[in-house]
């Protein structure tokens, strides 16, 4: 389908869901159009190599997308916390939690300049689809490095150009900014996936004090 007509269906879908509630709209704009062909889900979490038991930070986590996810693959001994600035869309993701017996779901509201998650720390941050939204990145995350455990990692997945939806604002990042940007803030790449064809998978780890 031309770019033009596909774009036009998904603004007038868009304008349709605006009159279906908030929440609803801000769901529908996280988890986009047959996200799962594109995002491959699946994938990335096998890519990552999960331990069960692992304490992982979905960072800017939206209507849950991966949070229940990254739930499944660290199992019951492990935890995931939802972080996310919006709280109506942490609500939504604490219901379902709860309707959907999720007892390694902890979410947190957290600051725009910090993920506020416990002083004991996680085993990874996992950010996707929101390093383009963050303020003074590098500062941030220079910050957030406190709550990576010794051999922790950090996750970034961003889009890599332009999107359809970039209509409403940039929502890209090139990945020579990011690789920068993460090395002003102290982390060294680890590892770079190539299995995203519309998105950066990058993999960074803290880099000793």
């Amino acid at each position: 389908m031309p770019a033009r007509p596909r774009a036009l269906r998904a603004l007038v879908l868009l304008f349709a869901l605006a009159f279906a509630g908030c929440t609803t709209l801000k769901r529908c704009a996280y988890e986009g159009f047959n996200r799962d062909e594109w995002q491959k889900p699946g994938e990335v979490i096998r890519a990552l190599d999960i331990k069960t038991g692992d304490h992982i930070a979905d960072l800017g986590s939206g209507s849950g997308y991966f949070t229940f996810r990254l739930a499944n693959a660290v199992g019951p001994g492990g935890k995931v916390f939802a972080v996310d600035i919006d709280q109506e869309l942490s609500a939504y993701v604490r219901d379902r939690a709860l309707a959907e017996a999720y007892k390694n779901i902890d979410v947190i509201l957290a600051k725009p300049d910090d993920p506020m998650l416990p002083p004991s720390g996680v085993d990874m941050i996992f950010s996707t689809n929101t390093y383009h939204f963050l303020a003074n990145r590098t500062a941030y995350f220079a910050n957030a490095s406190k709550y990576l455990r010794p051999g922790g990692r950090l996750v970034i997945i961003d889009f890599n150009s332009r999107q359809w939806f970039d209509i409403f604002g940039a929502h890209y990042t090139p990945g020579d900014l990011i690789k920068s940007e993460m090395e002003k803030a102290g982390y060294t790449l680890q590892r770079e996936f190539d299995l995203l064809p519309r998105q950066h998978f990058l993999v960074f780890s803290k880099n000793p004090p």
